[in-house]
């Protein structure tokens, strides 16, 4: 499934976010899609106009923490990196799986933010690069969709439309550690 994209105007200042609206099946984008916006004042190509994501999903969750999955494809000739993270059902953030000094497994702030390769693409997906939702004010529930929108370090952005769905993967717990550099739980 791919996703469709429009321009927005890239926002001005230093501090950029990451914005996880809940719509619960109430979007006006279609089920795992993706469209970015800018008004005709924009002169230049947004970077958002050359990002597109597919099979968008939130693992869905009672409480605690979750985490948003897709595929992102650039197809411009330069590379989009997707910054900061924000949140209307917890504070987001940008996280990766790396291996620690002890060979332990950690789930930690993913530092300069989430790169896409000029003509390449970006797995976010469990047990790997992902946005992390951190503490969640209401219930992530299967079948309702939520849209994200990805704000990028030109300032513009991409709003991406994720149905919630049920995920055992690798039994990884988003509820053990709330800080950078934690462990991950494994259940099993």
């Amino acid at each position: 499934m791919s996703a469709r994209t429009t321009r927005r105007a890239p926002l001005l200042g230093v501090t950029v976010t990451l914005a996880l609206l809940a719509v619960a099946g109430c979007s006006g984008t279609p089920s795992g899609t993706a469209s970015s916006g800018s008004s005709s004042g924009a002169s230049s190509s947004a970077a958002a106009d050359h990002l597109t994501a597919t099979d968008p999903w939130i693992k869905a969750a009672e409480s605690g923490m979750t985490a948003t999955f897709a595929v992102l494809h650039n197809d411009g000739d330069q590379d989009v990196t997707v910054v900061g993270a924000t949140s209307d059902l917890s504070p987001v953030e940008l996280h990766e799986m790396a291996t620690d000094d002890s060979g332990a497994m950690v789930m930690r702030q993913k530092e300069g933010g989430l790169t896409i390769p000029a003509g390449g693409e970006h797995a976010l997906e469990p047990g790997g690069d992902h946005l992390m939702l951190m503490e969640l004010s209401a219930p992530v529930q299967a079948g309702a969709e939520y849209d994200v929108t990805l704000e990028l370090s030109d300032g513009s952005t991409l709003v991406v439309t994720a149905p919630a769905r049920t995920f055992a993967g690798a039994k990884e717990s988003y509820d053990d550690g709330h800080g950078e550099g934690h462990d991950m739980s494994h259940d099993g």
